[in-house]
């Protein structure tokens, strides 16, 4: 039996210990600071692709991970008996201008090509519906790929399928096996005091949660923030992106700006309750693609970090290609994600 030790207990430590588990590694999960303790444990959840023009490799495997997380959550989800708040209800975008208008029709014809039928990205007219966003040209997109997810209901759904199969967090132990380092924006910091260039850094973002029940309709990208109708009756919304911040897990006036542009672009939130307010530091490697793969000059270890703004999309995907390297040395990782691009 292969012996895994992963270090880390955010959706990258957590989704590649699930991997490893279930083609029956023997795991363990170490976090001093215990599952979803960093960005990890946010709220607003938009699991939203890249539109589809320039295809790179990026782009392909985001698509693949998005298509295999609806099977990915819920075998987590029967496992352990968690809820990890996975829904694929899409996604409606305002298009300002005739401009807009004319990019997003030839990003509908693209995504027939490169989704494959998988998946649509359609101008669609807008209704004056309570949910849809204000729409300057009374159009808007609509794609289906899309999907929204609960970080925190996530993050807690692996921890719990991961113990029947023996798999616990612990806060310490001496490693076992491989090594996965899946340690966030520490680990990025402590991989960049090791070389002579940056390999990552923290961008800290802000969030709210407000007392609004839409579940079951699409989320919305308007006004430059996400909204995201979770499946608890709460809509989240977010976020800011800062490089330079004093206060890591505080918020502040820039998540005001960002409320005031949700209620704005979405009428239905103008009198919705803010129920929670949330602050996390997000890890993005050097080359802005999550950082994966063997620890140069570490045999046995190796490195899963850089997950940014669409780790959790991202996760089912990873998590399949570190337990392929780890578990069997098959290496399928794509050019540009590649831990050597970063150092």
């Amino acid at each position: 039996m292969a012996e895994i030790t992963i270090r880390g207990a955010g959706i990258f430590g957590l989704s590649v210990a699930w991997a490893c588990a279930q083609r029956g590694a023997s795991v363990q999960v170490i976090d001093p600071n215990g599952p979803a303790s960093g960005s990890s444990g946010g709220i607003v959840g938009a699991l939203a692709p890249h539109v589809p023009e320039n295809w790179n490799a990026k782009k392909a495997f985001q698509l693949d991970s998005l298509l295999m997380a609806e099977a990915f959550w819920r075998d987590v989800e029967t496992a352990g008996g968690g809820v990890s708040g996975y829904a694929r209800k899409g996604r409606l975008q305002p298009i300002a201008d005739d401009a807009g208008l004319a990019l997003a029709q030839r990003r509908a014809e693209t995504a027939q090509a490169l989704w494959q039928g998988n998946a649509t990205w359609q101008v669609v007219q807008a209704t004056g519906a309570p949910w849809e966003p204000q729409s300057p040209s009374g159009r808007l997109i609509h794609d289906t790929l899309s999907a929204l997810i609960h970080p925190r209901m996530a993050c807690a759904a692996l921890v719990q399928a991961l113990r029947p199969k023996g798999v616990h967090v612990t806060p310490e132990s001496p490693d076992r096996g491989a090594v996965l380092w899946a340690t966030g924006v520490a680990g990025l910091e402590q991989m960049t005091a090791g070389h002579s260039r940056m390999v990552g850094n923290g961008v800290k973002g802000q969030a709210a949660l407000l007392a609004h029940d839409a579940r079951g309709l699409p989320q919305l990208f308007a006004g430059g923030v996400h909204v995201i109708p979770h499946g608890d009756g709460t809509v989240a919304i977010g976020s800011t992106s800062e490089r330079d911040y004093d206060t890591p897990d505080q918020t502040d006036a820039q998540l005001d700006a960002v409320i005031a542009a949700a209620r704005a672009a979405v009428p239905a939130l103008a009198q919705a309750q803010v129920i929670d307010r949330w602050a996390g530091v997000r890890p993005r490697s050097r080359s802005r693609a999550p950082m994966l793969g063997a620890w140069p000059g570490k045999p046995g270890h190796f490195i899963a970090n850089g997950g940014f703004k669409i780790g959790f999309g991202m996760a089912p995907k990873v998590a399949q290609v570190m337990a392929d390297l780890m578990l069997e040395g098959r290496d399928a990782i794509p050019d540009g994600f590649r831990v050597e691009d970063n150092f």
